[in-house]
């Protein structure tokens, strides 16, 4: 089966990869024949929340490509980004951009730069948010606090559960 886009392009600070960005980037494979990765430098992480929390590059981009070889993806490029547009703004050949619900104003920022650039603007695939059990969505900031993990549960309940489990 064909694709829709031959070039896709994706990014995020992919913190404890979870089960969101998991989402976005199987989207992304879905819709594309090869994929472009921006994946945000550590200079750009200093204002998020718990950034001192937040993985350096290098670990994120291992995580990113265990991910990668696991689910048997091998039609991709990352590259290391250094503001919220990366390299989108100059790419030619991209088709689409693939975001979720809380991103989808930043791809509209990235279709005006490349408007600006002479650019065809990219068709914008957007993804629902995954819910946590805390709220409306597993986000890395929660797991960097400590109140979920990458499958959007509560650590709290965990730790009750692991008590339970010893004491049979």
């Amino acid at each position: 089966m064909r694709k829709k886009y031959l070039k896709v392009v994706v990014g995020g600070t992919f913190d404890r990869l979870h089960l969101g960005h998991k989402a976005l980037l199987r989207k992304a494979f879905e819709v594309g024949e090869y994929i472009y990765v921006g994946l945000t430098s550590d200079e750009m992480i200093k204002e998020k929340p718990y950034a001192e929390k937040i993985l350096p590059y290098e670990l994120r981009l291992r995580d990113l490509l265990k991910f990668f070889e696991v689910n048997g993806y091998s039609n991709y490029r990352v590259i290391k980004i250094h503001t919220a547009i990366g390299f989108a703004d100059r790419m030619k050949s991209l088709e689409a951009i693939v975001v979720s619900e809380e991103t989808y104003k930043g791809a509209l920022v990235v279709n005006r730069a490349r408007e600006e650039n002479g650019l065809k603007p990219l068709d914008i695939v957007v993804i629902g948010l995954i819910k946590s059990s805390l709220g409306p969505k597993i986000s890395s900031s929660l797991i960097r606090a400590g109140l979920i993990d990458p499958f959007g549960r509560p650590l709290q309940w965990k730790r009750n559960s692991r008590k339970t489990f010893k004491g049979k």
